[in-house]
């Protein structure tokens, strides 16, 4: 079971970064499960080829700069005039600028920023719950029209992880991914979900149900297994889709398993954002 008792409440005021000093773990390629996806995903693409110089911000990388620049990387594979800043709101943790990724000092309120792009991981999971729906309505009320946001957790080699796609009227969908070989059934990522979902995994949540349906479907894709897990998540995948599961489509071979479902499906029931 996941510790969360080291959980924060954010301090606010003006003329201050939102937010709280977070532990500030990191690692090299930590967060590649999630940079895959913004790769190839849509709404990504059309945000980031939208504008000549796009703006993307990383907010709470940490104590390296080691996630923000790979992160930068991925991005200008879609664009590569993307302007990429990293924000920290330990003053200690600013760093001089490299790989052509600016860092400077700043939390959930984006240094004044109107990115149109906008990543958060591992950090609101050390905040109070109560905090999430503030954070999230801080960063998405300042995006670029047609901005992202991206907010996620993963655990310590970013072999588990799941984000929150957000857009200025909220979040949209909530996507899982891991190591194919990492996980025994698709419920072992439970103890990364999101903050505004890991309190609400029990019986009676829509959040509880699609873990359960997705470990029925898995057990029931078992004679794939002969084939790796890559090939019998595509089947039970596809079988949660045929149930009425409202997933999107995995339209390329990819090399984690991934699940991305609409958030109406998935919002804890005293969701009111």
């Amino acid at each position: 079971m996941a510790d969360h008792a080291h959980n924060l409440r954010a301090q606010y005021g003006r003329d201050r970064p939102f937010g709280v000093i977070t532990r500030g773990t990191t690692g090299v390629n930590r967060l590649r499960r999630c940079d895959r996806w913004v790769r190839y995903h849509a709404g990504a693409q059309e945000v980031l080829r939208s504008t000549p110089r796009p703006l993307a911000i990383d907010v709470g990388y940490g104590a390296s700069h080691t996630t923000t620049v790979e992160w930068a990387r991925w991005l200008r594979q879609i664009n590569p005039a993307v302007e990429v800043v990293g924000l920290e709101i330990h003053p200690e943790r600013v760093l001089p600028p490299r790989d052509g990724v600016r860092f400077e000092l700043g939390g959930f309120e984006l240094a004044g920023y109107t990115p149109h792009l906008v990543r958060a991981f591992n950090v609101l999971r050390q905040y109070d719950v109560a905090d999430v729906a503030p954070m999230w309505e801080a960063v998405t009320s300042r995006l670029a029209p047609g901005g992202l946001f991206i907010e996620g957790t993963c655990d310590e080699l970013g072999r588990r992880a799941a984000w929150v796609l957000l857009d200025a009227t909220g979040p949209r969908t909530l996507t899982l991914a891991w190591d194919p070989h990492d996980a025994q059934r698709p419920s072992d990522l439970a103890e990364r979900l999101p903050k505004a979902l890991i309190h609400n995994n029990v019986p009676g949540e829509a959040i509880h149900a699609l873990l359960a349906a997705a470990d029925e479907a898995w057990e029931r894709a078992a004679g794939w297994a002969p084939h790796g897990p890559r090939v019998r998540w595509r089947h039970a995948h596809a079988e949660l889709i045929r149930e009425g599961w409202g997933l999107a489509p995995v339209r390329r071979r990819l090399r984690d398993n991934t699940l991305t479902i609409n958030w109406e499906d998935v919002s804890p029931r005293d969701w009111d954002v």
